[in-house]
């Protein structure tokens, strides 16, 4: 059994210049107020104690031999933050990404501490979205320290699987963080099983040639671009975890859980990457149905424009050899005293014949060049 936990003695971190998700400073510090979801002081994988706010939970924890302290934080103030640091010996830097909040997935160990960034997925079923959370965990040797700046993941229920699980929950805080990791992981299926049957329903939209499904597959590109960015380094945090097994005396239960949290975490990856590619597949596949779509309405116009113009030339064909009569029929119907052949005997035959001649004569050349 370890002995009584005492009091780390290292300086309080500053607190950093700006913060993305600040809660305010309004809050008496250690409270509990609204960040304080639940502080559990556990001994041998059951609890024994439950704080009412930061300090109960530091001095419960002190006055608990082999305690370990499990606090879970939603979206505290940068005090509280600074209060956790003072007491369990956080690396400032550590502490200003959680404050700043709205970081990449990584693994970084600061001593006997390990801080942990993992970004959450869910698939909202209404809106046919992703929704995206954060959560920083602080694991030590007799602590664990959970942020949550969003909704998901709920570990409220994974906190309640672990304690009716004494045999888990004994083999320390990295039990902890295994539940944690293991909980983001199985959240990705859904979201995995949501961006494929959208993308099914693309397929048929895009054969279907609905205008509207260009817009949809650049959005879901958006979303699964985001979720390989929550999920791609999920591995190497794994696999860094791994790397330090030897040296702090995991035991080998622990590392078979967390090689099967591995295995399901690379193959989410994979998914995801088949997702990505078969998005770029159909992005392809409709640009190139729109492309063909519009070669077919431009050769419906060029048809279009080509009949239009034939009845053009058939119309102004016959403009013209109407037009021969009626000039040689404007010129002798002027009323002059002194024209030629205008006392003629044969004058109106003569007349008519030439109408006759001309517009015949026009026929056979518009005949011939295929405008009649």
């Amino acid at each position: 059994m370890r002995a009584p936990r005492l009091k780390r003695e290292r300086p309080v971190p500053e607190a950093p210049e700006r913060s993305l998700d600040p809660r305010g400073d309004d809050l008496v510090v250690p409270g509990r107020g609204d960040s304080l979801v639940d502080a559990g002081i556990y001994v041998d994988g059951e609890r024994v104690h439950t704080a009412t706010d930061l300090a109960d939970t530091y001095r419960l924890l002190r006055e608990t031999p082999g305690g370990m302290a499990w606090i879970g934080l939603y979206r505290p103030s940068e005090a509280q933050l600074l209060s956790l640091a003072g007491e369990f010996g956080l690396h400032e830097l550590a502490v200003e990404d959680a404050i700043v909040a709205h970081q990449r997935p990584k693994l970084e160990r600061y001593g006997e501490t390990l801080f942990v960034v993992l970004r959450a997925a869910r698939y909202a079923d209404d809106r046919e979205e992703v929704d995206f959370g954060e959560v920083h965990v602080f694991v030590g040797r007799d602590f664990v320290v959970t942020l949550r700046h969003s909704e998901s993941p709920d570990l409220a229920e994974v906190r309640a699987r672990v304690e009716k699980a004494p045999d888990l929950l004994r083999r320390g805080p990295e039990a902890v963080l295994y539940a944690i990791m293991d909980a983001v992981v199985d959240g990705y299926a859904p979201v995995v099983a949501g961006l494929q049957n959208d993308i099914d329903e693309i397929e048929t939209q895009v054969f279907g040639g609905d205008p509207a499904v260009s817009r949809r597959i650049y959005e879901l590109s958006r979303e699964t671009v985001e979720f390989q960015r929550a999920t791609r380094p999920f591995p190497a945090i794994l696999s860094g975890l791994s790397a330090g097994f030897d040296k702090y005396g995991i035991d080998e239960e622990l590392r078979s859980y967390l090689r099967d949290v591995h295995d399901h975490a690379t193959t989410v990856v994979e998914r995801v990457g088949d997702l990505r590619q078969n998005l770029t597949d159909i992005l392809s596949v409709n640009a190139t149905l729109v492309n063909q779509a519009q070669n077919e309405e431009m050769k419906h116009l060029t048809e279009a424009s080509y009949a239009q113009s034939e009845e053009v030339k058939k119309i102004s064909a016959w403009a013209a050899i109407l037009f021969a009569p009626t000039l040689i029929g404007t010129i002798y119907g002027m009323n002059f005293d002194h024209m030629p052949e205008l006392h003629w005997v044969l004058g109106y035959p003569f007349a008519v014949a030439l109408m006759a001649l001309v517009c015949a004569v026009l026929h056979v050349v518009f005949k011939r060049r295929d405008w009649l």
